[in-house]
Formats: C-alpha cells, structure tokens, sequence
C-alpha cells in the first residue's frame, strides 16, 4: 500500500471539497474494492476521503409508495431494515445474501453502484425496480446511471447520497452464485409493478447489468415461468471466465429468470 492522506469529513460537502482539493483523491465508502485494491498497489490515491462519518447517508425511510436508502447504509443495514422487509422484501434478501457476514458489515450500497462490478447484486435491483440515484448534484434513472463495466455517469467529486426504490407488486432476486464469493455468476431479478414488468441480469454482461426486453414482454402478458420457454438469451455479449462460459451463462439467465417468477408467488 503506498502512502496517503486520511480525511473523515462530517458532511457531503466538506467530502466533496476534500476531493476536489486534492491532487488524486477518491471517496472511500465500504472499501471492499478499493482497500484491497490499494493493498495489492493497484491504486495510488493522494487521499481517501472517508465518508462513515457522514450521518445524512445513513438513513432509511418509506415515502409514500418508495423507500429511499441512504448511500452509506450497510448490506446488514438494507437486510435488516423492517420498512424495506415489508415494502420491498426481495432487496432485503438480496442484501442478506451478498458476501459473507464480515463483508454485509461493511459494505455499502452506494459503495457497491458507484464501482458497478459486473457481478455485484445491487445494480440488478436498481435496474428491475426502476429506482433512482439521487447524487449531491442531480438524480438519475438506474438505466442513465450504470454506463458500462466497472463504469457509471458519476462525474469528478460526485457523490451518491441515496437510491430511491419504488415498491413492486411482486418481486424476486435469484442467483448462481460463485460458491467463494457469493458474487453472482448470474444474477436475475424480476419486478412487476401493475402492468409492467422487467427483468434484470447481473453477473453475466460484458457490459454489466442489463435488462431483457423478450422476457419482460413475455412476462407482461402471462406472468409464469411458463411463459420463459423457449426465449434464449445469446451468448455473444456475454462474460466466459473460469467460472463459466458465455453459453453456460446464457443458459443459466434463463434458469435464473423462471426461478426468479416462480419465487414471486
């Protein structure tokens, strides 16, 4: 790890100037990437801003027919919130399910969007729910937001400060997960809230997450696991790693996907 400077600031705007201030900095949420990342010396930031002590990150409340969760709030935070158990059960699953219990105690929800690993879970959540990422600057669609591998529309010294999620009528999250990591090898998650549905997939796109507009029309006429038979989803843009191979993947999403309806009830 090479040398830095620590800064804890106590606000999003003191975080903000921090950062513009300094030669290289980066924010540092839950540091699950990016302390590993300065261990190996991937990394040579001049200072890391931390935001734990930001106290307007961390909340959760229900508004109305959403739920908006603070940035800062942690994967045990977003599991164990009651409002979120009874609005939106299936992103408190997905939140119960990331990693093991040590990494649930750190990391961070907008820690998690903001880097947009290809198999993290979130970004399919935000995706299949059509929630909205409210930054210190602005607020956008998840479908403006994630712009590609490891990639977003954050610009310099922006920050997320909470997502805000509306409450599905139904809604399920399933993943084929690598037995390590608990990363998705893939990942769908299917939401329908009144006549529209979507379906979103993690794990699997050489371009990150990313929606299937056949089985979301398929759904949006007969809502069944029966009603996936038959679409495939084409291995060309997908990942093949040691874990599995694009066309095991491609099959895979389809799996996930019936899975996924079925658990919606």
């Amino acid at each position: 790890m090479y040398e830095f400077n620590y800064q804890r600031p106590g606000s999003v705007a003191d975080a903000v100037s921090a950062v513009k201030s300094a030669d290289d900095g980066q924010f540092l949420a839950g540091g699950q990437t990016l302390l590993p990342t300065l261990k190996q010396r991937l990394a040579m930031p001049s200072d890391l801003v931390d935001l734990a002590g930001i106290g307007e990150l961390k909340s959760i409340s229900v508004d109305g027919g959403t739920v908006v969760v603070g940035a800062m709030m942690r994967h045990a935070d977003v599991a164990g919130s009651a409002d979120l158990q009874a609005k939106i059960p299936a992103l408190a699953a997905l939140a119960g399910d990331i990693g093991d219990r040590q990494v649930r105690n750190r990391g961070t929800l907008g820690g998690s969007i903001a880097n947009n690993d290809p198999a993290a879970d979130y970004p399919a959540a935000c995706l299949a729910l059509g929630a909205t990422i409210t930054t210190n600057e602005r607020t956008l669609a998840a479908e403006d937001f994630f712009t590609g591998l490891f990639e977003t529309a954050l610009g310099e010294g922006e920050i997320v400060t909470s997502v805000t999620f509306p409450a599905p009528g139904k809604a399920a999250y399933v993943k084929f997960k690598n037995p390590a990591s608990r990363y998705a090898i893939v990942g769908v998650f299917v939401a329908k809230t009144g006549a529209d549905v979507r379906v979103a997939v993690t794990g699997a796109g050489g371009g990150g997450v990313f929606r299937v507009p056949e089985m979301e029309k398929a759904l949006a006429g007969n809502f069944s696991a029966a009603a996936l038979e038959g679409i495939a989803v084409s291995p060309d843009d997908l990942n093949s790693d040691i874990h599995a191979s694009a066309d095991y993947r491609a099959h895979l999403i389809g799996v996930m996907a019936r899975r996924a309806v079925e658990a919606c009830g």
